[in-house]
């Protein structure tokens, strides 16, 4: 009969915790619907982010290329791109760009080409401490700049056309061991012109692989004018007032319709290929 009674209290103590609870349970409930206060989000499974709410810092704007003036006067520099060589007309995509960006308000005129056939990093460093250069230099508001694929491909035989293409054997090891130094040579190049003419628009011309359409040629050289192209865009980068022109992907399936017969330099479709990029890419 005690142990009955002693059930029926444990009973009901339990009831009226439970009970006790329930309401609580109940006002919180009502509470939080009522006036919600939401918890921050943790990151990085710290406790930290919820103990002071800080205000999300603005990016770094990235500084603004500068605006072309419209009184375009262009100096060219570099090599046997630069210079034309391959086109029956002889303009290049020097000339074709100075014409085609006449108009619109706009007047366009070539002041010098001072680009050389055969010419390297190597060989135009040391120009660019010529005071007659320096000074043509000067003069313009864009310089266009053509250099590094003989840096690349001088040696291979392959553009003096001595060699069989069944004889060659191009590794892009080999042939990406000279990229290091003319990477570090084209750096001070655009550094001096810079130097030179602290407000020109220098336009750097990409390079294309030439010999894709020959198998054997076609991996090694899509690594070695790859990886080239891709540290030119790290060095250009850096200033706002460079434009990098991209020619790859012009070239890569159309070296029949773009080349010429030398089936190294471009002919007068494959430059004016090149100057349609490099107006599009100013403008």
């Amino acid at each position: 009969m005690k142990s009955s009674a002693w059930i029926w209290r444990i009973t009901a103590s339990v009831s009226v915790i439970v009970t006790i609870v329930l309401i609580l349970g109940f006002v919180y409930a009502f509470k939080d619907i009522n006036d919600p206060q939401g918890q921050p989000l943790l990151t990085g499974g710290g406790s930290e982010a919820s103990e002071e709410k800080t205000a999300p810092e603005k990016p770094e704007s990235a500084p603004l290329q500068a605006v072309l003036p419209n009184d375009l006067k262009v100096a060219a520099i570099g090599d046997s791109l630069a210079k034309g060589t391959g086109d029956n007309t002889g303009s290049g995509f020097v000339r074709r760009s100075v014409d085609q960006l006449n108009g619109d308000g706009r007047t366009a005129s070539l002041l010098a080409n001072l680009a050389i056939n055969g010419m390297t990093t190597e060989g135009l460093l040391p120009k660019l401490d010529d005071k007659g250069i320096q000074y043509a230099l000067k003069q313009a508001n864009v310089i266009m700049l053509s250099i590094g694929g003989n840096d690349i491909f001088q040696g291979s035989g392959l553009m003096e056309g001595a060699a069989d293409s069944d004889e060659l054997e191009l590794e892009p090891a080999k042939l990406m061991a000279a990229l290091p130094q003319a990477s570090e040579r084209l750096q001070a190049i655009l550094e001096k012109i810079r130097l030179i003419n602290p407000d020109a628009r220098i336009v750097y011309i990409g390079l294309y692989h030439p010999f894709s359409d020959l198998e054997d040629l076609l991996i090694p050289g899509n690594i070695v004018v790859s990886a080239w192209n891709h540290a030119v865009m790290e060095i250009v980068n850096r200033d706002p007032n460079m434009t990098l022109v991209p020619t790859f992907d012009l070239f890569q399936h159309k070296l029949g319709e773009y080349l010429s017969s030398d089936h190294f330099h471009p002919n007068g479709a494959g430059y004016q290929a090149i100057a349609d990029r490099i107006v599009e890419g100013m403008l």
